[in-house]
Formats: C-alpha cells, structure tokens, sequence
C-alpha cells in the first residue's frame, strides 16, 4: 500500500513539474519557427534589380544579399550576347553557377570550356588568368556567390624592352 501512495505522490507532484517544462519546450519551438519566418525572403522576378556593373558596359549586376561592389555577396550576372572581357583575374573566389546562355571561359594557355545552364564553375581568385565571354546566340545570366567583394583586374600586355 505505501507503493501505491508513493506512486500516486510522484505522479501527482511530478507532472505538474514535467508539464510547464514541455510548454517551455513548445514556445522555444515556437519562438524558433517565428524566427526563421523572420528570415524569409522571397524575391520574385520583377522584383530583382538589376543595375550596371561599374566598369563593364552593357553588363548587369543584381545583388540577392549583401552588396558585390563591398563585400560577400549573392548576385545574379547578365552578359550581353557576344561580350567579351579581356584577360583578367579576380582577387576572390567565386561559385557560379549558369542559368540561361552559354558562358566561355579561356583559362591562360589552354583551351576555352562552353558552360550551358545548369552548370557550375568554381573561379578560383589571386593568380588564376582567365578571358570571360558569352556566346553570340543568346545574352548569358548567372549566379554568382563569393566571400569577398567582385573585383575584375585585367592583366596589362608585359611591355616589350627597349635596347
């Protein structure tokens, strides 16, 4: 008899215990969902921004988050049909990715490689040489993440010695 009324006395001082415990563990859950609805960011189509990118004419820039021109960035790219850049370097790394076009690339010295959309180029930055261009077809719109700000450094012909 005296297990039976202990038992009934922990389940009847213990539950009221456990029971605000599990309403605490509801309104973190809670809290936790409200926040990460805080985040949601929806951007649809005409809602993106496109401006110039400084310094590449007909080129357009659409930053997702933060800002390319300062710092880590998400951004869209659009190349016009047929633009070509010159042998440059970036001083960033950069993920791309292709939505729409076909984007060349020509790494110094070696051959060029076509990318069509759904496909995924890892620009290393520093020393990697490289010409960027868009195919004549059609304009070229890619992604781009990177955690440094968007930087395009040609590289300048060596100059030939005078004797």
């Amino acid at each position: 008899m005296r297990a039976r009324n202990f038992l009934t006395c922990v389940i009847t001082l213990g539950l009221p215990a456990l029971l605000p415990g599990q309403e605490a563990g509801q309104t973190k859950a809670n809290t936790s969902a409200k926040t990460a609805e805080s985040r949601l960011l929806v951007m649809p189509t005409d809602d993106v921004k496109w401006t110039d990118l400084a310094g590449a004419p007909g080129v357009k820039v659409a930053d997702l988050w933060g800002n390319h021109a300062k710092g880590p960035f998400g951004a869209l790219f659009k190349l016009p049909a047929g633009f070509a850049a010159p042998l440059h370097t970036h001083t960033y790394d950069m993920k791309v990715v292709i939505l729409s076009g076909t984007y060349i690339q020509a790494p110094e010295g070696k051959p060029e490689f076509r990318l069509g959309p759904g496909s995924y180029l890892l620009q290393p930055g520093g020393n990697y040489r490289h010409t960027t261009s868009c195919d004549p077809n059609s304009e070229c719109v890619f992604f781009v993440e990177s955690k440094g700000r968007f930087d395009l450094k040609p590289v300048r012909a060596a100059t030939a010695t005078k004797k």
